[in-house]
């Protein structure tokens, strides 16, 4: 089994997921609160991976971050390298790709908060933000921990999008899912079987423990399964 693979995946789906919890918190408050006609856009937008074709995004990507656009200029310029076939390329395509897997469930369980509660911290002198984090957060921790478990299980299945961002570059961009593509290349099934294995293990434990914290609060289903 690649190991090397297999921890870069796991540190990828590590950063991906936790920052996927922090940064898609406030959008997925936005979307369980707000009234405008615009929502069913931005759901939508944050729920196309689900339904993107992996290459799809990834050839998108490939375009959006080459040294040819400006986001990919600027990273060169500032990082001097190119943000394609590198370890941040691929975070930033795994923060796209597993968007809605993070932010689906932290808007649901957000939803469910009563909306009376925030407007007693309000009313008591706690700023918006201070309401959100002492009574919302503390009453989703349930759907938090489903968006972590979720976006990190989701990160290290994945094969497109890294593949035609980062390539397969051994120690860099040569993630778990790509290691077994190789091993069966070479028609090495024994390596490809054990790593399948490994992942195999975690995605089960990962449903198992999502759908226990899901029925423990009462709510529904998470996203990948709506």
């Amino acid at each position: 089994m690649d190991t090397v693979a297999l921890g870069l995946s796991l540190r990828l789906s590590l950063l991906t997921a936790g920052v996927l919890l922090i940064c898609g918190a406030p959008l997925a408050w936005w979307l369980a609160r707000t009234r405008t006609r615009l929502r069913p856009m931005v759901e939508a937008l944050v729920a196309l991976p689900l339904v993107l074709p992996p290459t799809v995004l990834g050839f998108y990507l490939l375009v959006a971050l080459g040294p040819g656009s400006p986001a990919g200029a600027a990273w060169e310029g500032l990082a001097g390298s190119p943000l394609l076939f590198s370890f941040e390329g691929l975070l930033v395509a795994s923060l796209l790709y597993s968007l809605p897997f993070a932010v689906q469930p932290m808007a649901t369980a957000f939803g469910q908060v009563d909306t009376s509660l925030v407007e007693a911290a309000r009313c008591l002198g706690a700023s918006e933000t201070g309401a959100f984090f002492r009574v919302v957060v503390p009453l989703s921790v349930r759907g938090l921990v489903s968006a972590f478990v979720l976006a990190f299980a989701h990160t290290l299945g994945e094969f497109g999008v890294v593949l035609m961002v980062g390539g397969n570059i051994a120690g860099r961009t040569r993630t778990v899912s790509i290691a077994i593509y190789d091993d069966v290349q070479r028609l090495d099934y024994a390596a490809a079987g054990r790593t399948s294995l490994v992942l195999l293990g975690v995605s089960f434990a990962v449903l198992v423990l999502t759908y226990a914290l899901q029925r423990r609060s009462g709510g529904p289903w998470p996203a990948g399964s709506r």
